[in-house]
């Protein structure tokens, strides 16, 4: 019998740059996007204020907060208002930004390990980290075909059968 998991992975809510905490657009674009939201059974953000402000404002309490979600690789290059395709590229052919996703990548395989059977986790971190995420559980994807760097609240959600990744959502504001 397969053991089966899925992950969400969403950047965190909106700020005042380069401020801290959310601000109050944010608090209701999370609000908005965590009413349409499933159930968890863990909840995992990064150390930083606007990660976990995120995780409360959608209506979830945080199980963990980690601090290898909060930095991101200097070889990850991410813009806001860019493509994943090249953030995959660099962890196909540049060794530091392989060697960051490969870190992350066994964080977030247990956190799959650790989940039940059918159970969910939802992690909360930021732009770049959340792509490259997705990116490390779902290597052999076609990630051009995922389009824009994720805006706030935005991710992808991932299903696994044992350790593989079966599919993969993008998850965008409606």
């Amino acid at each position: 019998m397969s053991h089966k998991t899925s992950i969400e992975l969403r950047r965190h809510s909106m700020r005042n740059i380069p401020g801290v905490h959310l601000n109050k657009a944010g608090v209701t674009l999370a609000r908005r996007i965590g009413n349409s939201m499933g159930k968890f059974n863990m909840i995992i953000t990064s150390s930083l204020p606007r990660a976990y402000e995120t995780a409360i404002a959608m209506g979830y309490a945080v199980d963990e907060q980690l601090e290898a979600f909060a930095d991101m690789s200097s070889a990850i290059p991410w813009s806001a208002d860019g493509n994943i395709e090249p953030i995959a590229n660099a962890v196909r052919h540049n060794p530091a930004a392989a060697e960051y996703v490969q870190q992350q990548l066994e964080i977030l395989q247990a956190i799959t390990q650790a989940l039940p059977n059918n159970g969910a986790a939802l992690v909360i971190s930021h732009g770049g980290i959340v792509e490259s995420h997705a990116i490390a559980l779902a290597p052999e994807a076609n990630h051009a075909s995922w389009g824009k760097t994720f805006s706030y609240c935005e991710g992808a959600r991932l299903w696994f059968e044992d350790e593989r990744c079966v599919r993969v959502e993008i998850l965008r504001q409606p």
